[in-house]
């Protein structure tokens, strides 16, 4: 029998709009919202499924990234949100359109309230087509902080002091309230996915290489009954070594996340063994941000050469924009800038400069010459 995931994917194929059985009701005719997401420049899929903590699926990301990983494409994917049902929620995979303030626009909208759920997803769509996604979150963004502060300045004046003492204070309360919420909204709506869980913010080196070895031991584990092209798993074996030997010479946070790039490298080999995806490096700028899934021409500071390399979407959106991206940092100095003489992550860019990343630690080029 057929797993949900396995429905879902096999209808987007022929749809890209799936809504399941159970919530036939809220879109009860998806040909409108097909004709909105065909015309969009980049492919969108919506995927109307319920969310249930222990289900299948638990949260937006998690059915997003899986729906992601079986359709093994660059999309957005929109989903409902699993905090408040009548609110959407974007994750976007290899492209660069502004989903994520797409769904937060119509998140925040008064005038969108008590729309069909099927108008919220067209006018998501829209905006993601028009490029007005950023605009109208700010908008949007910027008149509920409006309307959040008007009561707050009726409740402190004077002639709304006698209604205060005499009952009036559930104005200020009003206020109070209203603002946790919009906190609250704000910070869900702005929240930028991590491509890959195996990832970490940390920054200490402490809990950064406790995460390391514990995902070191996942990889571990994936290889011991791997089946597939044999090329393949030996790069994924020899990934593994590599991230075992880097482990035992890491001393900072570069070290680590470059024991995260070849752990990643390993789980792309192996997956590439079955017949999966194609590998995706993590981003350049900075491994611990995930994958990166957009390609950007990028020069460094001083430097003649455009090279192109892979990055997050907040880090290519930076450069595209001509603003810095955040770096990982070796000291006080970004990490591709160290002399490549004492730095293989410096050398090889994290292995996007070159492809024998790998090769390069095993023979000991970890230690500076």
């Amino acid at each position: 029998m057929a797993s949900d995931l396995t429905k879902i994917v096999a209808s987007l194929r022929r749809s890209p709009v799936y809504v399941a059985p159970s919530l036939t009701s809220a879109v009860p005719d998806p040909r409108r919202l097909v004709a909105a997401v065909k015309g969009a420049p980049v492919p969108v899929f919506a995927v109307i499924v319920p969310l249930a903590a222990g289900g299948e699926f638990p949260d937006a990301e998690h059915l997003a990234d899986a729906v992601h990983h079986r359709l093994a494409r660059d999309c957005v994917i929109l989903t409902l949100d699993e905090d408040s049902p009548n609110d959407i929620s974007a994750q976007e995979y290899g492209v660069d359109r502004d989903s994520i303030e797409a769904a937060g626009a119509v998140n925040l909208d008064p005038d969108l309230d008590s729309a069909s759920l099927t108008d919220r997803l067209i006018r998501c769509v829209q905006l993601i087509t028009s490029g007005q996604a950023h605009a109208a979150y700010e908008k949007q963004s910027k008149a509920l902080d409006q309307r959040i502060r008007e009561p707050q300045r009726e409740s402190g004046s004077g002639g709304h002091a006698t209604a205060y003492a005499l009952g009036g204070g559930s104005v200020a309360v009003a206020a109070v309230a209203a603002l946790a919420v919009w906190r609250w909204r704000r910070t869900r709506v702005v929240r930028r996915r991590r491509p890959r869980p195996v990832l970490t913010d940390a920054r200490s080196v402490a809990s950064l290489r406790e995460h390391a070895e514990a995902e070191l031991v996942k990889l571990g584990e994936a290889l011991e009954d791997a089946q597939g092209d044999a090329g393949r798993l030996r790069e994924a074996l020899d990934a593994y070594s590599a991230a075992g030997k880097a482990l035992d010479a890491a001393r900072t946070v570069p070290d680590l996340a470059g024991v995260l790039v070849l752990i990643d490298m390993g789980h792309d080999a192996s997956e590439a063994a079955r017949g999966g995806r194609g590998p995706t490096p993590l981003c350049f700028f900075n491994p611990l941000h995930g994958d990166g899934p957009v390609s950007v021409r990028w020069r460094a500071v001083g430097g003649r050469e455009r090279i192109t390399v892979r990055a997050c979407a907040a880090c290519a959106k930076a450069v595209r924009a001509r603003e810095t991206p955040d770096v990982l940092r070796d000291g006080a100095t970004p990490y591709y800038e160290v002399d490549p003489a004492r730095s293989v992550w410096a050398t090889t860019g994290y292995g996007q400069f070159r492809g024998d990343l790998v090769q390069r630690v095993l023979r000991g080029d970890l230690h500076p010459r």
